[in-house]
């Protein structure tokens, strides 16, 4: 099979994992949000009462755990398209 048909293949199944990608890694990030900070809402960007420091902190470890579960997620897709379609999609 050609590198395209896994491609096209991959494209809605990259949406759909896309889309779990994002609400995974929320629900870690509050998590890890609250077992870390001891509270239970991580702080906005606007948040008045916040410091710089804890703003800054949740956004580099939301960042983090995004990046990662998006990573993991694209990969196992990808190999799941390989096996499907026997390409690797681009």
């Amino acid at each position: 099979m050609s590198k395209s048909i896994g491609r096209v293949a991959y494209r809605p199944v990259g949406v759909l994992l896309g889309i779990a990608a994002g609400t995974v890694a929320g629900a870690i990030f509050r998590q890890v949000w609250k077992a870390t900070a001891g509270d239970g809402e991580a702080p906005n960007a606007t948040d008045e009462d916040r410091g710089w420091g804890e703003i800054l902190a949740a956004a580099a470890l939301q960042g983090a755990i995004f990046a990662v579960v998006r990573a993991a997620v694209d990969r196992g897709g990808a190999v799941g398209v390989r096996r499907m379609t026997g390409s690797w999609p681009d």
